[in-house]
């Protein structure tokens, strides 16, 4: 079969192998129709993933087909795969969050991902994607990592909240805030990409760093934003980030880095902030997004700004990586 491998960084190639072996039981083959490209991926691509071992078959944003009857799933269902696999019996999945399982293995990162043509996974890693075309479906885990934050936060209708870089991840966020009846704000380094993300979907305010912290505070009346998600996973933004919380506030932290983040401790205790970390999704968030594409909430249409199939996918990656200020998704079709 047909896959996708960084060999080490800044080396891509397209292969073949051999085709995995039959799965074991409570596991299921899935044949793998479209890939969404994603941050991690890019990082991998460049060398700057902190944990990643060369080489590796990249790809954890997925849909596909059912392959063959197995563990309750039926030969030709269509389906999202959850990227996430957790052991089942540690202390964070037996307390319901697999999403933090201490051992988890992340297809694609921790084991080889589903830029292929035919993948194995455990069947409960399977959503139905009833209702959903395969590229909407491979949308899904990324939005699904900005609906959990969301859920987190625990954001309503009477709140004003700022999203912190306006990648897919921050673009999940702020989607999914909106959603709930916030008032949503974007902050980016790039006018250039926030001036398209505000064509394609137009949010209450949209903002550049180079217009500075103050100007930013005026769009609140001085009083900050009760919900501040950073996306970034910059640690220069993530500290200057908290700035930007009102009293009474939540910070939430999407991105990660492998950095000690600081910040004041008589402004964290006077505004009796909130602080958050967001890690990957659940079963929960997934469904959640599937709910608002098929009901026309989300549209993934505007979401996907680029395409290519696996034999294109060498070449378009080192050129998004370049410079990714007009990439939203970049969409692989594996069929073909």
């Amino acid at each position: 079969m047909r896959a996708i491998v960084v060999q080490q960084p800044g080396s891509i190639e397209l292969v073949h192998r051999p085709e995995p072996a039959a799965p074991e039981p409570g596991w299921v083959a899935i044949d793998i129709t479209h890939v969404g490209i994603c941050g991690t991926d890019y990082h991998i691509f460049e060398g700057k993933h902190p944990y990643l071992n060369y080489p590796r078959v990249i790809g954890h944003e997925l849909s596909g087909v059912v392959a063959a009857d197995a563990a309750g799933w039926q030969k030709g269902a269509r389906i999202i795969v959850n990227p996430y696999i957790a052991c089942g019996q540690c202390h964070a999945c037996l307390r319901g969050k697999p999403n933090c399982c201490m051992q988890i293995g992340v297809l694609g990162v921790h084991r080889d991902g589903g830029l292929c043509e035919r993948i194995n996974v455990p069947a409960q890693n399977l959503i139905a994607a009833d209702g959903l075309e395969q590229a909407e479906a491979a949308t899904v885990e990324f939005l699904a990592i900005g609906a959990h934050a969301v859920r987190r936060s625990g954001i309503g209708a009477a709140d004003r909240a700022l999203v912190v870089g306006a990648g897919p991840i921050g673009l999940g966020a702020a989607l999914f805030a909106r959603l709930r009846g916030a008032e949503v704000h974007l902050l980016d380094a790039s006018a250039e990409r926030l001036a398209m993300v505000a064509d394609r979907f137009g949010f209450d305010g949209i903002h550049t760093v180079a217009e500075g912290p103050e100007a930013l505070m005026q769009a609140t009346q001085g009083d900050g934003f009760d919900v501040v998600f950073d996306a970034t996973g910059s640690v220069r933004a993530m500290q200057a980030s908290f700035r930007y919380v009102a009293h009474g506030g939540t910070m939430v932290l999407v991105g990660v880095v492998p950095d000690d983040i600081i910040f004041n401790d008589a402004e964290f205790h006077k505004r009796e902030m909130s602080l958050l970390g967001s890690r990957n999704a659940t079963s929960e968030d997934f469904s959640a997004v599937v709910s608002a594409l098929a009901s026309g909430a989300i549209d993934y249409r505007k979401l996907i700004t680029h395409t290519t199939t696996l034999e294109g996918l060498p070449e378009s990656i080192a050129a998004w990586a370049a410079d990714r200020s007009q990439v939203i998704k970049a969409m692989v079709s594996v069929a073909g």
